[in-house]
């Protein structure tokens, strides 16, 4: 069973802004995400609360995402620039 798929409204402005390809790109992303979370994760940081985010890099962005097992939601916090 996939997972509900949360994305903050920041993440969607940021979408709206971006080329056609590479909106495309990061949404298809957020669906294999979504699948199954642990499997997409390059690596992690720690949040304020000390939840572990994870980030997966795509076409050179950085995708930050929580995996809140408990609600089965998949929550997409940031979309960023990734460093290179």
């Amino acid at each position: 069973m996939d997972y509900r798929l949360l994305i903050d409204l920041e993440v969607v402005e940021i979408l709206d802004r971006m080329p056609k390809a590479a909106r495309r790109r990061l949404l298809e992303e957020f669906h294999r995400i979504r699948s199954f979370p642990g499997n997409f994760s390059d690596y992690q940081e720690y949040d304020a609360m000390g939840r572990r985010v994870e980030i997966r890099v795509v076409s050179g962005w950085a995708v930050h995402y929580w995996n809140d097992f408990a609600d089965r939601h998949v929550k997409i916090l940031a979309v960023k620039p990734a460093d290179k």
